[in-house]
């Protein structure tokens, strides 16, 4: 077995851009940003922080487990946001989605993401179960 695999889905949605979802090296995960997007790449929710936020954590599971861990095994997370003003509800969403001890965070507002009408981005390292 490589020390270094690439984590894919059915269908992957970063496929076309050059960009593995993750990487699974060793007994770490690390995964891609994923955003609110739906398997065909298309942005869910548009203008919606909360609907395209639950997608991209729902994304972040599916890579995850996909790659043989879970969001209960994230050590660390980055969050970027094009606007902070949504922090309050970030701040329930992380407590939501992961479990204590939770994973060490960098919450970023940048200027904007890959795609213009993306407004979160969240990417990860995970132990491998």
């Amino acid at each position: 077995m490589s020390l270094r695999q690439r984590v894919t889905h059915d269908p992957d949605w970063y496929e076309p851009y050059g960009i593995s979802l993750a990487i699974r090296a060793n007994d770490l995960i690390f995964v891609s940003g994923q955003a609110g997007i739906d398997e065909t790449g298309r942005t869910v929710g548009a203008g919606d922080f909360e609907v395209q936020a639950r997608r991209a954590f729902a994304n972040l599971a599916t890579v995850l487990e996909q790659g043989g861990s879970s969001l209960a095994d994230v050590v660390k997370v980055t969050i970027m946001v094009t606007d902070m003003s949504y922090l309050d509800l970030i701040v329930r969403l992380r407590v939501e989605f992961f479990t204590q001890p939770y994973p060490a965070d960098t919450l970023l507002q940048v200027a904007g993401l890959a795609q213009s009408d993306w407004l979160i981005e969240i990417d990860a390292v995970a132990l491998v179960r």
